[in-house]
């Protein structure tokens, strides 16, 4: 973004910025995305927080319990789908 390119924005008596909507939209901000704030020595620096922490298989494994026969690869697939298609419609 060259000089005549860079947008403003101001800071509300709350301490609230609105970042303009150009930059919300290329970076798929929506609302209620986690910022990350970062004071560094060029000024303040904002990241989105992933949702879920960083986890490691090993962590995750067995969480989830299943009680039942074993089901095949295409009876999973067809689970999926099945939820994917109600998602969808919702």
């Amino acid at each position: 973004m060259g000089v005549h390119d860079r947008l403003t924005t101001v800071i509300s008596t709350k301490g609230q910025v609105i970042l303009p909507k150009a930059i919300r939209d290329q970076l798929q901000w929506g609302a209620g995305t986690r910022l990350t704030v970062e004071n560094t020595p060029d000024g303040v620096l904002l990241k989105s927080t992933p949702v879920f922490a960083a986890s490691s298989i090993d962590v995750l494994f067995g969480s989830m319990q299943y009680d039942g026969p074993a089901l095949s690869i295409d009876e999973m697939n067809a689970a999926i789908a099945t939820e994917a298609e109600r998602r969808a419609r919702d």
